[in-house]
């Protein structure tokens, strides 16, 4: 592919030839083991795979834990000396992905379905990482689902039953409300008796899981916002429209497959507003869980 090609669009090609077969069944791949609580082999492993197959292209891991996006793409040649506006939204020169990997339930069903922590920054189209100077770099931002389920009696062997690589403008496009959860924010020191304890204040945001969509599970999708992706010798074929409801309007978006991947017969229809959603939207968050126990002591006596 050539350096104008949408690094997005070359991304998903190559997750799909790497984690399914040409029907579209997942294969198995050794996964090494977690270090420690903040380590994650998975997203290593994909930034492997990208950076050993970008065309002209380079894959940067985040260089942390606790750091969002997991990795960039980049062509670093199509970056330097171009002016931030044009970075903002060129997705042949630049763009960052959130790795978000979920599991699958007994029920057969993936995890999550009506909505999925985001931990400390909400999802968005637009996301900030810094240049070489440590100025603020605004840039697309993409989001990778995954369903990632262990191969029975084969060690550190996995597979990805679903993927779902989606433009983070479909999952919301406030960068206000993404700049208002990234910067700093007061923490509480001094409480309890001792004066030693801390509340760090951080947010915890739930947005869209579009893998709870049934049409998107167990097949490699990517949602894109150009509609004309198809054209040309990409191998892509647009499966569905992706229409949600905004204030003030409606966004549309729209869902590749590799050829291979659709019926022949295949139309495209419409997915409007597909998100499952919790059947409680209650403003107020749940308590703690109350610890009963088969016991009854005798009340107070005045």
């Amino acid at each position: 592919m050539t350096s104008d090609v949408d690094l997005i669009l070359e991304a998903f090609t190559i997750l799909r030839e790497h984690f399914f077969d040409p029907k579209g069944t997942p294969k198995p791949f050794l996964l090494r083991a977690k270090r420690n609580t903040q380590d994650d082999p998975l997203d290593e492993y994909i930034c492997n795979v990208l950076y050993n197959h970008l065309q002209g292209g380079e894959c940067v891991p985040a260089p942390g834990p606790l750091t969002s996006p997991d990795l960039v793409l980049l062509r670093p040649d199509r970056c330097n000396g171009v002016p931030r506006a044009i970075l903002r939204d060129d997705l042949t020169r630049i763009v960052g992905i959130e790795v978000k990997k979920l599991e699958r339930m007994l029920s057969g069903s993936v995890a999550r379905q009506s909505g999925l922590d985001y931990n400390t920054t909400p999802p968005c189209g637009t996301i900030r990482v810094y240049d070489m100077n440590d100025n603020p770099l605004d840039i697309r931002g993409f989001y990778l689902f995954v369903c990632q389920e262990q191969e029975p009696e084969a060690a550190n062997t996995y597979k990805l039953s679903a993927l779902t690589l989606c433009d983070g403008n479909v999952l919301n496009e406030d960068f206000d409300l993404y700049l208002s959860a990234i910067g700093q924010r007061e923490k509480e020191i001094g409480l309890g008796t001792y004066g030693n304890g801390a509340n760090r204040n951080r947010p915890m945001f739930i947005f869209a899981n579009p893998l709870g969509v049934p049409k998107l599970d167990h097949t490699a999708t990517l949602i894109h916002p150009d509609s004309t992706l198809a054209q040309g010798e990409t191998g892509l074929r647009m499966a569905y429209r992706l229409i949600r409801t905004a204030k003030g309007g409606v966004r549309v978006f729209y869902c590749y497959r590799v050829a291979a991947d659709i019926e022949a017969n295949h139309s495209v229809t419409d997915l409007i507003d597909p998100f499952p959603t919790p059947l409680s939207r209650s403003t107020r968050t749940q308590g703690r869980g109350k610890f009963r126990l088969p016991i009854q002591p005798l009340d107070e006596v005045g």
